[in-house]
Formats: C-alpha cells, structure tokens, sequence
C-alpha cells in the first residue's frame, strides 16, 4: 500500500498547564497539519495526590480545563487534524489505587507511563548511589507495564540524563534487558522520545542499542516528541523511523480509544514525504 494521505501521530505533548509549556493546543496542531500528521494526542502531566511535584504538572481543579482545552482544539481542527486526549501520568510505588482510579476516564486515548527520576520526592527515596537509582528506574519500569494500566512507557532510557557522570550503558544492560524481559510479557507499547537529542546525553530515549534489545523481543514502538512548545511537533520523525528501520523494525504504533493502532515504518515515511514534498 502506497500512503499518500498523512495516518502517523504525534502521542506525546503538553499545555500550559503543566507550568513550563508554551502554546495552546490549536498550535501544537496547526505544526501537525504543517508536518503531515493525521493527528496529535495531547498528553500533559496528570495532576496528583498530596501536591506531589505540583510545580510541574496541573492542579486537580484542572482536570475539566483540560479536557476543554483538548475538545476546542479538536473541534477547530476537525477533518485536518485529528485531535484526540491523552495523559502522561506519573508513577511512584503507592500511587496505584489513585491512578487506577484516574485513568479510568473512558475520554482517555492514550496513557503514557512515566517515572522521573530528576523529581526530588523520586531522586530521595530510591538508593543512595547512580547505580542504585538506574537499577531502581529499571525495575520500576517493569513494574510499571505490570500494572497494566498504562498503553506506552514514555522515554524509557531517560533515568541516563539525570545520571549522566556515571551512565555506563554495558554495566547497566543486563538490568536492561531484565525488565525488558517483564514488559515483554505485557501488552504494553515503549516509546521512541525523539526529545532525548535535547538532553544531556544527546541521543533519542531510549538510544539505539536498547531499541535492538526492544526490537528483539518484539515490543510494539511509539513515536513522541514529548513537546513542549509547538514548534517540536513531529521532530526528528523522518530520523527516528529511519532509525527504526536500519534496526529491523518494519512498523510503528499510536493509540486511539486505548487501542493500539499500527502502520508499516515505509506508509508511514511516504505519508511524512507527501506532505512536506508538495
């Protein structure tokens, strides 16, 4: 099948509402529209019990501002852009009963899995050296898609960033590759962040030696750019769906209705391609 009409997405961006974004929703769109997406999933930062890292994510009261905030942007895009709500929720042991709770939302699309590492109320209570916390990151991350209640792991690599001075990739592997091993056994999708080459190890998260290990077992990939600003809707595709390729994956996936959508990595370059071509 020859795509000539965009069908990738775009499954991990924020608002404003998460205290360090920039840009309404309708812009994030107007990027995909301009880059040749089918459509966007906006996935900002859930809000939490107990105003944990309140900071940086929006507040409780804010849930139906969101959701509000999502439907405008979807109703002014209808029949470009496909604009659907999502969550990027974050996970920290205790925090299941609430989560499961929150995440029943049926207007949910997409729920991304997160653990940020950099967050002092995670970086105090795991370990005390580098090496201990990217153990702990790793298997929480397992733990994590064990829960099932999350359709994608979000940057799955990203515990390197905060632990660059002692990121020792070959160390650090059979951790890895052991909780790969758990995901696996999980119906859940990993994501290809095309926001690492940003970060203090400027690579994609996860880079491409744990992407071999994913691609190995068979773990379904989700491309995001994690934006936070407008302009980064989509970047770095075209890069990241070769890299896919050169590694053997031949598809990618998105989520709609929590449902895992795929297409083949070739549909999904020509349909990028005919957009930005003419």
């Amino acid at each position: 099948m020859t795509a000539t009409r965009p069908i990738l997405y775009d499954s991990h961006m924020h608002t404003p509402l998460c205290k360090h974004a920039t840009g309404e929703p309708e812009r994030y769109a107007q990027t995909a529209l301009d880059r040749g997406l089918a459509g966007i999933v906006i996935t900002c930062h859930n809000p939490l019990p107990d105003r944990i890292s309140h900071a940086v994510r929006m507040a409780p009261e804010q849930w139906d501002e969101y959701v509000d905030m999502v439907d405008r942007a979807r109703d002014a895009y209808a029949g470009r852009v496909d604009v659907r709500l999502g969550i990027e929720a974050d996970y920290m042991p205790g925090l299941e009963p609430f989560l499961e709770k929150q995440l029943a939302d049926d207007r949910l699309h997409h729920v991304l899995g997160s653990i940020h590492p950099f967050l002092g109320v995670w970086w105090e209570r795991f370990a005390s050296d580098p090496l201990a916390k990217q153990r702990a990151y790793f298997d929480q991350l397992a733990y994590v898609a064990e829960t099932g209640l999350f359709d994608t792991l979000s940057h799955p690599d990203l515990v390197k960033n905060t632990t660059a001075d002692h990121w020792d990739l070959d160390r650090i592997m059979p951790d890895i590759c052991r909780a790969l091993d758990r995901i696996a056994r999980t119906d859940t999708a990993m994501e290809l962040n095309t926001s690492g080459l940003q970060k203090v190890i400027p690579e994609f998260n996860p880079g491409a030696a744990i992407l071999e290990e994913i691609r190995q077992r068979d773990i379904p990939i989700v491309l995001g750019s994690d934006s936070h600003v407008p302009q980064r809707v989509g970047d770095q595709f075209v890069e990241a769906l070769d890299l896919l390729a050169s590694l053997g994956f031949d598809s990618v996936s998105f989520f709609l209705e929590r449902t895992r959508q795929t297409v083949t990595i070739d549909d999904a370059r020509r349909s990028l391609a005919t957009v930005q071509e003419t």
